[in-house]
């Protein structure tokens, strides 16, 4: 359970830092559909949905409200005219530096508790893991 409690600690702050900014009402589910646009230019609802574990309409759903938003631009897809790709906009990729940031911020804050060189020894080691776990990147678990 530490792990698991470390890392909600951890992205409750992350939201407490975005509640003060003015941004649109994003949930974590958008952060999970933006680092997955980010690595699959192109991808369509159908792909979005197989990724995130969830129904073709709810991930239609979920690109509605980033398309409405300015995250996301949805346009013909070139090889099947019954779908359509998904990019992130100028405004996406913003966005996921701006979080990128952020969570640059909670580690050196982490760093600052716990020490450099104790951090140094916790990254090499959740690294280790995740290299043996084969992992597919970051996912929701519902």
């Amino acid at each position: 359970m530490l792990f698991a409690r470390t890392f909600r600690a951890m992205t409750d702050r992350f939201h407490e830092r975005l509640a003060g900014r003015d941004l649109e009402p994003l949930r974590p589910a958008h952060g999970y559909v933006f680092r997955y646009l980010a690595a699959q230019p192109s991808a369509t609802a159908v792909d979005l949905a197989a990724h995130l574990g969830v129904s073709k309409q709810a991930a239609t759903k979920t690109v509605a409200e980033l398309v409405e938003w300015g995250y996301v631009h949805r346009t013909p897809h070139p090889t099947d005219r019954r779908a359509h790709a998904l990019t992130l906009t100028g405004k996406g990729h913003a966005y996921l530096r701006f979080a990128d940031a952020l969570w640059s911020e909670l580690e050196e804050e982490f760093a600052a508790v716990v020490g450099a060189e104790q951090l140094t020894i916790v990254r090499e080691a959740l690294e280790t893991y995740l290299a043996d776990s084969k992992s597919e990147g970051i996912r929701p678990v519902w």
